[in-house]
């Protein structure tokens, strides 16, 4: 089968021919429907990540996956063949470590994936696969963020910083929960997206009207820049909580220690989700309340997933997701 592979200790990356898996005891195998590109696969190519328990020095990339089981291993009861399925994008495993699809072990860049029978989650047959794909991180990410670290409550003034995959779906589901949201971007056509997908506000980081919208209650970081951490500290209100989700690779700087005690202020980081987070998304979805409708950018074929990969990295198109069909 094809599949889009990093040598992870060159960077290099190819769309190449490798032997179809199988599924083994307590595993499935699933025909990709479709999977999503992540700026953290642009991380991974570009030295910025790298895999934490990868055995080897080359992966397939993909961990926003849905699709097809079409075989079943051994011991697996859970499931049948024909289930259209979304995949979860990582566990923790004996030895209490985060594994991640696509990072550590083969992902869904591929036309089949091997996967536990116990990180999949079924699908409606009114969702989409290019829809359901994005879901585990693109969606479910700052779900777990708003809900399980930030603990977001309805009515709670909130600002949104870096409106690419992560930070557009965080504001449509702080929506959901009932806040008001500041939409915060340097880029004209994410601030207008924001504004269309329900933000309050909308501003570049530079915009003086920006010094209204302090005492905020929560601020998440999706863009992954130390500036931005030291401007969403500074618009924070009492005990206000700063919430990291992008990746900068570097140090943590609080500017003032005074302000930071007296303000009681909480700076919590915040890493993927958990398969109770997918369904509660899919439930959204299928009730109607949760639309992706606009968050496919693009739709490209697998062997053009390196072209996928420098198309995010320089916000060709102002891209939201990008999804590879096999």
């Amino acid at each position: 089968m094809r599949a889009g592979r990093i040598t992870v200790s060159t960077r290099k990356f190819e769309v190449v021919d490798v032997p179809t898996p199988s599924a083994g005891a307590g595993q499935v195998r699933i025909k990709v429907g479709a999977a999503g590109v992540c700026l953290s696969d642009v991380h991974l190519l570009e030295g910025i990540l790298s895999p934490g328990y990868l055995v080897g020095d080359q992966v397939t990339l993909g961990h926003e996956v849905a699709g097809t089981i079409d075989q079943i291993g051994a011991g697996v009861s859970t499931c049948a063949i024909g289930d259209r399925v979304v995949l979860i994008a990582g566990e923790r495993n004996n030895a209490d470590q985060i594994t991640t699809m696509g990072f550590d072990y083969d992902g869904g860049w591929a036309e089949y994936v091997v996967t536990k029978a116990q990180l999949i989650v079924r699908i409606p047959d009114s969702l989409t696969f290019e829809q359901a794909a994005i879901i585990p991180d693109a969606v479910s990410t700052p779900w777990a963020a708003i809900t399980s670290t930030a603990k977001v409550r309805a009515g709670e003034k909130v600002a949104v910083f870096g409106l690419g995959g992560l930070g557009i779906h965080a504001l449509q589901l702080l929506k959901i929960i009932g806040c008001s949201v500041i939409a915060i971007d340097p880029r004209e056509a994410a601030r207008i997206n924001a504004l269309a997908r329900g933000a309050d506000f909308a501003f570049a980081p530079d915009d003086p009207e920006l010094k209204q919208h302090r005492r905020l209650h929560v601020a998440f970081d999706f863009a992954g820049v130390a500036t931005v951490r030291k401007q969403a500290l500074s618009m924070l209100g009492e005990q206000g909580r700063l919430i990291i989700v992008g990746i900068a690779n570097e140090p943590i700087v609080i500017p003032s220690d005074m302000a930071f005690t007296y303000m009681r202020t909480q700076i919590m980081g915040h890493y993927g989700s958990e398969d109770h987070h997918v369904s509660e998304l899919i439930e959204l979805m299928a009730s109607g309340r949760l639309d992706l409708t606009h968050s496919i950018s693009e739709i490209m074929p697998l062997e053009k997933a390196a072209e996928a990969l420098e198309k995010l990295a320089n916000k060709v198109g102002n891209p939201i997701r990008i999804v590879l069909k096999p």
